[in-house]
């Protein structure tokens, strides 16, 4: 079974809801699972503490992918790239989000919602779910990066 993951903090929870019920209902990147781990209202929360439940249970789960929606992604992105083996990518464009997973294997794609629609982040998500990593080249930079994280 195939799980993304999906988190945001209070700016980005209104976005976060319309996200997982579009994946929810139309499952259009072909996986079988989605979870929301939080946060739960548009009351003020920390950010941080959703990045690291997603990038948790991202790293502890093989084949699953990540979502953060935050103001910006900004906070989100740093805050998930903390743990180790997570690659989290801050993509506010599809050239962004073809490169985050053909060249860098990313696994989490953190979004802003401030100043942006459902119509705009949906396609980018769902190209970040379904574009493949590429390999080659880009799999010797992506161990380079993990033995850095050790």
């Amino acid at each position: 079974m195939h799980t993304i993951f999906i988190g945001s903090d209070h700016a980005g929870f209104m976005m976060k809801e319309e996200v997982r019920k579009v994946l929810d209902e139309f499952n259009t990147s072909g996986y079988t699972k989605i979870q929301d781990v939080g946060c739960y209202s548009i009351e003020r929360c920390d950010y941080p503490e959703f990045a690291f439940r997603v990038a948790k249970k991202v790293r502890d789960t093989p084949n699953s992918f990540g979502i953060l929606i935050c103001g910006t992604g900004i906070g989100m992105s740093i805050a998930a790239n903390k743990v180790k083996g997570i690659r989290c990518a801050l993509c506010h464009n599809f050239t962004s989000v073809s490169m985050a997973r053909k060249h860098n294997n990313a696994n989490i794609i953190a979004v802003g919602a401030c100043g942006t629609t459902s119509v705009t982040l949906l396609p980018l998500i769902t190209g970040f779910l379904n574009i493949k990593f590429e390999g080659g080249k880009h799999k010797k930079r992506i161990d380079l990066i993990h033995n850095i994280e050790d």
